[in-house]
């Protein structure tokens, strides 16, 4: 991989966290693909947008095509898309179960596999997954049985694919959101990541 201009592909980034990341990056002069069902096109020439359900296995398809078609490689896929829906667990419906897989986990499925595919063959990526503090620290105050859920899967599976990749030079930390935990990889972090204020990391195995 040549020393150019890095490029990032964003999940969510229409706001919140993954608007902030898409301007962070952007701050450390990558060029992004930032995706969400509702996005915009933007002004800036080294910001693509792509509308689209995460959940859709077309969308990672265009993502990434569109990624490798404007900038002609990917260095780092932030996994921010989410769905947030605080309720007792016995009010939740199949409505909310299936959007909440959608989102949540078949999101992260397909556009993980296409990064990974990638970054394999030009041995070395990061893949950043955003979870929840919830998954580790359930509050009374704050039913959300679901995001532990599907959060708690997507952590999970980022502790098994960051063994499976370590040897192909891929980085899969994964982010706790509100969590205000210290960067327990903070000095490695820092050779990659926007200069925005993070909660918690996951450390990852390498080995």
């Amino acid at each position: 991989m040549s020393a150019g201009q890095k490029v990032a592909i964003v999940t969510g980034a229409s706001q919140g966290i993954g608007a902030g990341m898409r301007q962070a990056f952007r701050d450390r002069n990558y060029r992004v693909v930032a995706t969400s069902r509702s996005i915009k096109p933007v002004a800036d020439s080294d910001v693509v947008t792509v509308q689209g359900d995460i959940g859709a296995a077309d969308t990672a398809e265009r993502v990434f095509k569109t990624a490798f078609e404007k900038f002609g490689r990917v260095d780092t896929l932030v996994n921010n898309a989410g769905l947030f829906m605080a309720k007792p667990f016995a009010l939740y419906s199949q409505d909310d179960y299936a959007a909440y897989m959608s989102t949540n986990v078949t999101g992260f499925f397909h556009m993980t596999q296409r990064a990974l595919e990638f970054m394999s063959k030009q041995g070395s990526g990061h893949v950043v997954t955003i979870t929840t503090s919830l998954v580790d620290q359930p509050m009374s105050s704050v039913p959300a049985a679901l995001a532990s859920l599907t959060k708690g899967a997507l952590a999970a599976a980022t502790r098994a694919l960051a063994i499976e990749y370590a040897k192909a030079g891929v980085r899969m930390p994964c982010h706790r959101g509100s969590s205000r935990r210290r960067c327990i990889r903070r000095k490695r972090i820092r050779r990659w990541r926007p200069s925005i204020r993070w909660g918690g990391w996951e450390k990852c195995p390498t080995s």
